[in-house]
């Protein structure tokens, strides 16, 4: 697929199908996430691979819509803000870095044929337990990875105009 064609192509899919996802498509976006510039080319992140089968109600509990389950895995990036680029003014780009990584893993879940969904209302404190997380570690958001069972319509975009200022 063009590059243009994935950007357009990605939706956030809420209906999954069950069946598995080949490890060699796993690692193929893991190796985009690994792709993505990072200040300093730090990569202050850790990218988590759930299973979801047997979990379903513990996954419940870190974000509660049925569909965040039904997908065979569900992925999740923590920032490690002690590990990242810090600019002068104090910056900490940890959080920035992770979720760059992130979408680098979206898109290439959408260019496989995959389906994905960002998930950052969920619950910070039942991800520090479930991950098993050290007290600096910071999770930014998790998204199921499996098979749309349904193609998700297009959302209404601001488009180009009600974005850009141009100074």
């Amino acid at each position: 697929m063009e590059f243009r064609e994935v950007i357009r192509k990605r939706r956030s899919v809420r209906a999954y199908r069950p069946d598995p996802v080949d490890p060699s498509l796993v690692q193929a976006l893991l190796e985009a996430a690994d792709m993505a510039p990072t200040a300093c080319n730090r990569q202050p992140f850790r990218i988590y691979v759930i299973p979801t089968r047997g979990r379903e109600e513990e996954l419940r509990r870190l974000y509660g819509r049925p569909w965040f389950t039904e997908a065979p895995l569900v992925m999740g990036i923590v920032a490690f803000p002690g590990e990242a680029w810090v600019r002068r003014d104090g910056r900490n780009y940890a959080v920035v870095d992770a979720t760059i990584a992130f979408d680098h893993l979206i898109l290439a879940a959408t260019d496989l044929g995959l389906g994905t969904c960002w998930v950052a209302a969920f619950d910070p404190a039942v991800a520090q337990e479930l991950l098993h997380l050290p007290e600096d570690a910071e999770p930014v958001a998790f998204t199921p990875i499996g098979y749309p069972a349904e193609e998700p319509p297009q959302r209404p975009r601001k488009g180009v105009q009600g974005l850009v200022v141009r100074s």
